[in-house]
């Protein structure tokens, strides 16, 4: 066996490849980006079942292992918009938020949670391996902190007393539902090659 195993992330975000390495750097798994050309759209009802589909189309268009997530923040008092809408929400992360927090308005309920589905496919397409992680927090009224993307500033962390793009990096990885899903997963994809 090789020491190193290709896994192709289903992303052309490399601010994305940078947090997978960080959550999987010990296990032995290079990570590159999928070519540029191939794009999958996202057709799934569900975060898993676009994390799949990504996974799966990639893999087999590569002949390499691929892995790829879905992810997206779930209001409960807009009935778990924007859900996997949430990265079309606008066309800028400044503008998504500014639409989320207008569509939420003087909600007293601002009860959220962050979703993230990953996804493993085989070089054949076959999906070897799936997972889930749950983030529970809260929508602000406006954004706080400067680090993180995406809707990170007004997603509170009340247990922390924080939003995502107030914490460090570590301190997110801990509490985020991309760090609840790889959790899940480590333990896994380490009898995926033997």
């Amino acid at each position: 066996m090789t020491n190193h195993k290709l896994l192709v992330v289903a992303t052309s975000n490399p601010g994305k490849l940078k947090e997978m390495q960080a959550y999987l750097q010990d296990l032995g798994w290079e990570l590159q980006l999928k070519p540029e050309e191939l794009e999958i759209e996202e057709t799934g009802e569900t975060f898993i079942a676009n994390a799949c589909l990504k996974a799966s189309e990639i893999a087999k268009a590569t002949g390499e292992w691929s892995i790829a997530d879905d992810s997206g923040l779930m209001v409960d008092a807009l009935d778990g918009q924007p859900g996997i809408y949430s990265a079309r929400y606008g066309s800028s992360d400044a503008d998504r938020i500014s639409r989320l927090l207008r569509e939420l308005g003087n909600e007293q309920n601002r009860q959220a949670q962050f979703v993230c589905a990953i996804a493993i496919a085989r070089p054949d397409g076959t999906i070897a391996l799936q997972v889930e992680g749950i983030c529970r927090g809260e929508i602000l009224q406006s954004p706080r902190g400067t680090g993180g993307f995406g809707y990170d500033p007004i997603f509170y962390i009340p247990a922390q007393q924080q939003t995502f793009a107030e914490m460090t990096p570590d301190t997110k990885r801990l509490y985020s539902h991309r760090g609840q899903a790889f959790q899940s997963l480590i333990p896994q994809i380490k009898t995926l090659v033997k």
